[in-house]
């Protein structure tokens, strides 16, 4: 559920009358916003907190207590004196020792943590002040020393309900979210200064009565992700079928067909055409079958449990193309240039055979269906009901929605994912989990949260920056991912 910030405060007020406590509550949110830290930053730094006055601050003071048991050295920049904090906040500053309150920031060296723990969901308005010259002082640290910030709840300087920024606003790296997702927080202006997003729990605090949008984590999708049978075999994870690459454009075919065995296929067979077959076959890796045919007609859809299409194939077989995507009775993956086969008409979705897994990027989604000014949102779900589809609309916050059930948002991946590849990556994955037996939807939320996590650990392991980041790197790292999942990291 993704709630308003006045249904949040009415939530909250019915967990504290079903017996509650503020100090309970910002125990949980405080431990759980350091362990995401350190699901992000495995080796500790200088974390600066920025701490307003109210029950925000006490929440970030709570993990700043946790992080310094974990080797971290905390700054505090105060927002107003120590007299005028909440009481709550108040006792957790002064029981705060080995922690340094400064009046400017020193030169710091290493891992930098910007903490935003200046407002909640209460504030309204531009912010003014002290509040404002930290929230500026905050950005300028960050984009002039490295730091990543992350945010306690929300950004400081944006509205929790409509995401709108009437002045100054911090820019984080990640927002971790406290007993509901707010509904500011997945709003289309508000992705630059959220970031990346994640969620901790609050018990006792009731969500249902939101709106039943929700975002994808790792404790929802574990169920989707057991671990394997000991009894299962290659056939158990579905034989999945790729048409992809055209000279050149091989790299997209590679990408794909990797991807799809590193996320659990079966068998993966590439579908070549004369003119690239010989190349593909000699530099796609040794798991992945390349099978020569001389026209989409040639591939055996009733040998396979999944199709994906449309990675680097070009524009030269484009009726071809639209006849397979019409006709096979089996799932099929659209990307890349399967898409724009459609948009020539895209009346074509409603007359397939099988399910469809559509997964566009922005300007791929123009062409299928224009904007028109409506939000990411209301697009994706307004393609839903037009078309009999499932829809993967790819962008900083990617976008799940099938009619009949909710939408759902993806909560990982980062700047680095700008590059070329990546979506290659995700239509082998999302591919390959659907021949394991997952619906569309499933393998959709699925794809996107662990190509996503895989980039985040390429990057927070040392491996990769977000400027070296690529799709060959991404692969690298799913199985890490899937464990991160099962781990329920955030």
């Amino acid at each position: 559920m993704i709630l308003t910030a006045q249904q949040m405060k009415v939530a909250e007020e019915l967990a504290f009358r079903n017996g509650a406590t503020p100090e309970g509550l910002m125990q949980i949110a405080g431990e759980g916003i350091a362990r995401c830290i350190g699901q992000f930053f495995p080796d500790p730094g200088t974390a600066v907190l920025y701490c307003g006055k109210g029950h925000n601050g006490g929440d970030g003071l709570v993990c700043a207590k946790h992080l310094l048991n974990q080797g971290w050295k905390i700054l505090i920049r105060l927002a107003a004196p120590e007299s005028d904090m909440a009481e709550l906040s108040r006792l957790h500053l002064l029981a705060l020792h080995g922690a340094e309150v400064i009046d400017s920031i020193p030169q710091i060296r290493g891992p930098l943590l910007l903490l935003d723990g200046l407002l909640g969901i209460g504030a309204s308005g531009s912010p003014r002040g002290a509040i404002q010259e930290l929230i500026h002082e905050m950005n300028a640290l960050r984009r002039k020393s490295g730091g990543y910030t992350v945010a306690v709840d929300l950004p400081s300087g944006l509205d929790a309900t409509t995401g709108e920024m009437p002045g100054e606003c911090v820019q984080a790296d990640l927002t971790v979210t406290l007993g509901a997702v707010k509904t500011g927080l997945v709003a289309d202006a508000a992705t630059a200064v959220v970031g990346r997003l994640a969620f901790v729990e609050l018990p006792g605090v009731p969500t249902e009565d939101g709106d039943p949008a929700s975002i994808s984590t790792a404790l929802a999708l574990r169920p989707l992700l057991p671990i394997r049978d000991y009894d299962s075999y290659k056939g158990t994870y579905g034989h999945i079928g790729i048409l992809a690459g055209s000279c050149g454009f091989l790299g997209a075919a590679r990408l794909c067909s990797a991807a799809a065995v590193h996320a659990g296929g079966g068998l993966v067979t590439l579908y070549a055409l004369p003119d690239c077959h010989d190349l593909l076959a000699s530099t796609c890796i040794p798991e992945v079958m390349v099978q020569l045919i001389a026209s989409y007609d040639e591939i055996p859809t009733n040998k396979l449990d999944v199709l994906a299409l449309g990675p680097g194939l070009g524009n030269e077989h484009h009726e071809e193309l639209r006849g397979l995507i019409r006709d096979s009775r089996i799932p099929c993956v659209l990307d890349a240039d399967a898409l724009n086969a459609v948009a020539i008409d895209p009346s074509l979705l409603c007359h397939c055979a099988g399910p469809r897994l559509l997964t566009p990027h922005p300007g791929e989604m123009e062409r299928l269906f224009p904007q028109v000014g409506r939000t990411r949102r209301n697009w994706a779900t307004d393609f839903i009901e037009s078309y009999p589809v499932t829809l993967l609309l790819k962008g900083s916050r990617t976008i799940i929605a099938e009619k009949g059930n909710p939408p759902v948002f993806n909560s990982t991946g980062n700047p680095g994912m700008g590059s070329g590849g990546m979506g290659d990556v995700l239509t082998g994955v999302c591919a390959a989990l659907i021949g394991s037996g997952h619906s569309c939807r499933e393998a959709a939320m699925l794809g996107a949260w662990l190509c996503g996590r895989a980039a985040e650990i390429a990057i927070f392991n040392g491996t990769d920056s977000q400027e070296s980041l690529s799709a060959t790197s991404v692969i690298a790292h799913l199985g890490a991912a899937c464990f991160s999942l099962r781990n329920g990291d955030y």
